[in-house]
């Protein structure tokens, strides 16, 4: 667990260089849901291979909020998908990592995504085909929680719960925050816990920056096969790791200053 944390850091410390660099990008929830993304790709959850990145066996994750690309990237870099320096190209012209996920352009990319309230329907579509192939294999997706004001995320809600797609598993990254403030006082989503079990899915609840927990919870989800889909809510903070970031809507989709940037990679140094 040691590992995994300092790993969590340095993934945190990239995230900030990489959207710096960039002058651009999306850092509130994408450091909110850096311990979602350790427990999938370095905890055991998902079956990945760097070196055989389209295994028809593998699990499969796909970043509904494909705004909170730099935590992918970082993931992906880390897990040996491509060198960790290419991170530092993040936006830039000709880069493989653009400013949302291209599928086309980077191996780990299941999906192209960032068009908000898509990215369930994608996942439920690929545990439908998993499912006719009699495939093992399990399709995660993180969503935003307020991206769960879309009305597609609930007809795929509903689609996934009556097909029995228990191989699908869907986290939301329940940080409260979007770009424009409060989920409460944007679009308030209410009880996600019993708006998810009033589509017949399965509902697991965690503190999202727990590693450990949210191994335990995610491996439980994805062992379920109890004929329903499967959502975990995390339980986590916006800008997580950096004192000035955490729980401001303004850091959503703005780039630290150089002066922002030194303090928020000496604050999660002294970490």
């Amino acid at each position: 667990m040691t590992e995994l944390e300092q790993r969590a850091t340095q993934m945190r410390k990239d995230i900030v260089a990489m959207i710096a660099k960039a002058g651009s990008g999306h850092p509130g929830g994408s450091l909110s849901s850096v311990e979602i993304m350790m427990a999938l790709y370095f905890g055991g959850v998902m079956n990945h291979d760097p070196a055989n990145p389209d295994d028809p066996n593998r699990d499969r994750f796909i970043l509904a909020k494909g705004h909170a690309a730099p935590v992918l990237y970082t993931t992906l870099a880390h897990a040996g998908y491509f060198a960790r320096e290419e991170l530092m190209t993040l936006r830039q012209l000709g880069s493989r990592l653009q400013g949302h996920p291209d599928s086309n352009l980077l191996p780990g990319v299941e999906v192209s995504t960032g068009s908000l309230g898509q990215g369930l329907s994608v996942a439920a579509g690929a545990a439908s085909g998993l499912k006719l192939d009699q495939s093992e294999a399990t399709v995660f997706t993180l969503l935003g929680d307020g991206e769960c004001e879309e009305g597609q995320v609930w007809e795929a809600a509903m689609y996934a719960a009556h097909y029995g797609l228990d191989n699908l598993v869907a986290i939301v990254d329940r940080n409260g925050l979007q770009i424009d403030g409060k989920t409460e006082d944007v679009m308030d989503p209410s009880n996600l816990r019993e708006k998810f079990k009033a589509f017949r899915w399965d509902v697991h609840e965690v503190d999202g920056h727990d590693v450990a927990a949210l191994i335990d919870v995610l491996n439980k989800a994805k062992a379920a096969h109890t004929g329903k889909p499967q959502v975990v809510i995390a339980r986590t903070v916006k800008g997580k790791g950096v004192s000035f970031m955490e729980n401001q809507a303004g850091w959503h989709g703005k780039a630290p200053n150089d002066e922002q940037t030194k303090a928020a990679l000496e604050e999660l140094d002294a970490q």
